[in-house]
């Protein structure tokens, strides 16, 4: 059986940390390319100044436009090449950071997240949009960034809703790694090698992505309240810090090493329905770890402890809460069927998957879920 694992060269965390970003720009050359939304570089503009001046070196702004496409990675590579910049930097959100993983090509690329909203970081994949925001294809490199830095005391500044919706994309990492492996499906780490170039056969997940995953959720149960009551005061606590690495580094890893099944699916299925537009990927996803949990039939106990975990941050649990007040089942079924397209992850539940069974699921899930947050008002 091949196995495959991938991971940042370097992932580094702590409170101040973006003060020696300089200090990595310095082992690759003299200068880089940021790219960043340019609210993101005010946050920073101060400490972006300050290591600059210590560690000797230039970070040249790309006035990046704001979408991830063919046509801007473009743009930015040769401006990169006129400036002679020695290595990338991806600092803010989804699509700077999978801008700059575009431009970078696998080679000299530094991620600094601003938000812990997604596990993207630390992938070697990046989601590609028309210069409409539309969806164009996904990019696959041949490994990981060079460095993913997070500055704590940043995370901690921004608001709470990011960091939830991050610890929403982190909840689905355990039970999709579970599902892959009991299923032995293939992963994301063996890309892109494998069904998409053809160059060597696809790759299962490793124990230690497996374990990985298992401890993201742990971590979840653990310090995700106290993460969220010190971030909604702009603190960095140890809860604080041990969730800003389960968001981004365990879930990272666990999503591309250990596997992803229907709950990311089920979540790109609800992105057919207009309410959900304006809810963050995370909790989209909250929701759909629910609709994953009543497919497999899981276990009472571990179905009530997510929608616990859930309720106490603020979490979906109920299509109420992404923007849907009520489906059809001729809506589900829509839901589901883009679901399990093909090329979906869905596919690697250890179980055979139908259209129908889907739909029934996610209404079965949003009832479950939504008796479940009434009962739970009235018990407090």
């Amino acid at each position: 059986m091949r196995k495959a694992f991938i991971s940042p060269t370097k992932y580094v965390q702590g409170e101040d940390e973006i003060l020696n970003l300089g200090y990595f720009v310095s082992t690759f050359g003299k200068s880089a390319l940021l790219i960043a939304h340019q609210d993101d570089i005010n946050r920073v503009q101060a400490q972006l100044d300050q290591t600059t001046e210590k560690f000797n070196i230039e970070i040249i702004p790309s006035h990046f436009n704001g979408e991830c496409s063919r046509q801007e990675v473009a743009r930015l590579q040769e401006f990169a090449k006129e400036h002679n910049c020695d290595c990338v930097i991806g600092l803010g959100g989804g699509k700077a950071i999978d801008t700059a993983k575009c431009v970078a090509e696998g080679e000299a690329l530094i991620i600094v997240p601003t938000i812990a909203a997604t596990d993207a970081p630390t992938s070697h994949s990046a989601v590609l949009y028309t210069p409409e925001g539309e969806f164009d294809d996904y990019a696959y490199f041949k490994q990981s960034p060079s460095v993913v830095m997070v500055d704590t005391k940043i995370i901690a500044n921004a608001p709470t809703r990011f960091l939830v919706a991050g610890m929403g994309d982190a909840l689905s990492t355990y039970f999709e790694a579970r599902a892959t492996s009991n299923s032995f499906s293939n992963v994301n780490a063996g890309l892109p090698c494998g069904a998409r170039t053809g160059e060597c056969p696809p790759a299962k997940g490793t124990n230690a992505a497996l374990m990985m995953a298992k401890l993201c959720y742990e971590m979840l149960l653990e310090n995700g309240y106290n993460a969220k009551i010190a971030c909604d005061n702009n603190l960095v606590t140890p809860a604080l810090e041990n969730i800003v690495e389960t968001n981004i580094l365990l879930s990272g890893l666990g999503f591309e090493s250990a596997g992803l099944a229907a709950i990311h699916a089920i979540h790109d299925g609800l992105t057919a329905l207009e309410g959900t537009h304006h809810y963050f990927h995370g909790e989209k996803v909250a929701f759909s770890a629910i609709a994953q949990l009543v497919l497999e039939n899981a276990p009472i106990e571990e179905l009530h402890e997510v929608l616990d975990f859930s309720l106490s941050i603020g979490l979906p649990v109920c299509l109420a809460d992404i923007g849907v007040e009520s489906i059809t089942m001729e809506e589900a079924i829509s839901v589901a069927e883009k679901a399990c397209i093909p090329e979906e992850s869905i596919h690697s539940m250890p179980f055979p998957i139908t259209v129908n069974d889907v739909a029934s699921a996610i209404i079965a899930a949003d009832k479950i879920g939504s008796d479940y947050k009434k009962k739970s008002l009235k018990t407090n």
